[in-house]
């Protein structure tokens, strides 16, 4: 489905990243596996994820190359553009899905963790997207692909800078569908479920959250995949601006903000007025207090 396209995977030395590398290259693309090697929090580097993942593409046949730079920079993240280019000639499409966490509940989160998990997933984004934009525009078509989180479409505990992160990736990729249209550059989210070493931290201290786990590693990275090599493919020419989420053998197209309930006063409100009559006409549209297991709360099919 991707013969022939030069794919660039950020993050793609393990787990979800390392199951799209792997399936773009089984429907044909040339893929740069991009890994730094750090810790799930981002620490230190390693080069051997990345050509482990390059290895085993050119093993089944295909053709790869590494890139260990790192997404959080412009120079180092213009630097894993260049190693399409320098390899395969061109860019394609763009699949950000580097990260890191560094999970702790807000009021002991310190300014250190808040920005280091936004710089990777955030501004690593940017950076990595914004080296592609002008090739892209040059050859009038490119797809990005964002992987944001239900932590951040829906929410989640001791997570706010990943949560915040991730939804500000559903703005970033509509911007870039709406801006780079006119160039047929396309750009869509996938939120993904599946266990991976990003997750593999979560607590198991109570039976909930036992039960949790037991139905995350259901859920392996390869299940991913499929969506991503489909977003990119020249089949999905019309589909841009989306926001979907994979969930074992379950693909969701997911809602963005609309407006739900109005109300209205000739006159105008004074702030009692929004107490006594708007507050309590738009309650029924409330949103509750969910968390994304709240939601998703049966088991994976």
């Amino acid at each position: 489905m991707v013969e022939g396209k030069v794919v660039v995977v950020t993050g793609a030395g393990g787990g979800i990243g390392r199951d799209i590398a792997l399936a773009m290259a089984r429907e044909g693309a040339r893929v740069v596996v991009n890994d730094l090697g750090a810790s799930v929090t981002g620490d230190g580097s390693d080069h051997g994820p990345a050509q482990a993942v390059v290895e085993e593409i050119r093993a089944a046949g295909g053709e790869a190359v590494a890139s260990t730079d790192s997404v959080a920079q412009a120079v180092s993240a213009g630097r894993i553009v260049g190693t399409a280019l320098d390899a395969f000639g061109r860019i394609d499409v763009l699949v950000n899905n580097a990260g890191i966490l560094r999970d702790r509940f807000f009021h002991k989160m310190s300014a250190e963790e808040w920005d280091a998990v936004v710089q990777v997933h955030l501004y690593g984004s940017f950076h990595v997207s914004r080296a592609a934009a002008p090739h892209f525009k040059e050859q009038e078509g490119g797809c990005l692909i964002f992987m944001t989180s239900t932590s951040g479409l829906i929410g989640n505990l001791g997570q706010a800078n990943y949560s915040a992160a991730k939804l500000g990736l559903t703005a970033l990729s509509k911007s870039i569908a709406l801006d780079m249209e006119r160039f047929r550059v396309r750009s869509n989210c996938i939120a993904p479920f599946a266990w991976s070493r990003m997750i593999g931290s979560i607590p198991t201290d109570t039976p909930d959250e036992q039960e949790r786990v037991k139905r995350l590693k259901l859920m392996t990275p390869a299940k991913i995949a499929p969506l991503a090599v489909a977003l990119a493919s020249d089949t999905a020419h019309d589909v841009t601006g989306q926001v979907f989420a994979v969930r074992n053998n379950e693909i969701f197209l997911m809602s963005q903000p609309r407006p739900v309930r109005s109300v209205q006063r000739t006159d105008g409100w004074t702030p009692q007025d929004v107490v006594s009559h708007a507050l309590p006409a738009l309650r029924a549209s409330f949103h509750a207090l969910d968390r994304s297991g709240d939601v998703f709360c049966w088991d994976p099919v």
